[in-house]
């Protein structure tokens, strides 16, 4: 049967570096330092979230800039974690966004942070040469989101076609 998410008047949120040192405290695994959480540490902070919020979400905010893109914008504040953001849904991350970068300036030193050559991505670039608005993007997980109302136990039985080791193809 259909679990509907339990929602807040608003969805909590807690930065990334906050996360894993709450999670060190409450959980005594020292997750501190690694650049992204776990399955596990997600299903901590969903069932923390559960008991301190009575949500089913929670914003993780401010991964470290070396877990995304080289296209994402980092934290001005922070500049060694992004202005990015998972979404969390019962412990299982359902959505992944962040500000892009948009100055053509900033394209161009993320490139070479990053050792990446610039012709490749020139005919992309030449967008921006000329000006572009701020911007962010989004991506969901709908098998996830199904996976977590449906409640099934496994991703793979809300996938059309489930791709493993044994089947590459529908």
């Amino acid at each position: 049967h259909l679990q509907m998410p339990a929602v807040p008047q608003e969805i909590p949120h807690i930065f990334f570096a906050d996360a894993q040192e709450l999670i060190f405290r409450r959980y005594a695994t020292d997750v501190r330092g690694e650049p992204d959480l776990s399955p596990q540490d997600e299903r901590w902070l969903g069932e923390w979230a559960q008991q301190e919020f009575a949500s089913d979400f929670l914003f993780v905010t401010g991964y470290p800039m070396r877990k995304r893109p080289f296209y994402t914008h980092p934290d001005p504040e922070r500049p060694e974690y992004s202005n990015s953001f998972d979404l969390l849904f019962r412990g299982t991350e359902l959505v992944t966004g962040g500000q892009r970068l948009h100055l053509y300036s900033d394209y161009l030193a993320a490139l070479e942070k990053a050792h990446l050559p610039i012709e490749p991505f020139e005919s992309y670039l030449e967008a921006f040469r000329y000006g572009m608005p701020p911007h962010g993007g989004f991506a969901i997980g709908l098998e996830r989101l199904l996976m977590q109302l449906t409640g099934v136990p496994n991703i793979r039985l809300t996938t059309t076609f489930p791709r493993d080791l044994t089947r590459l193809t529908p």
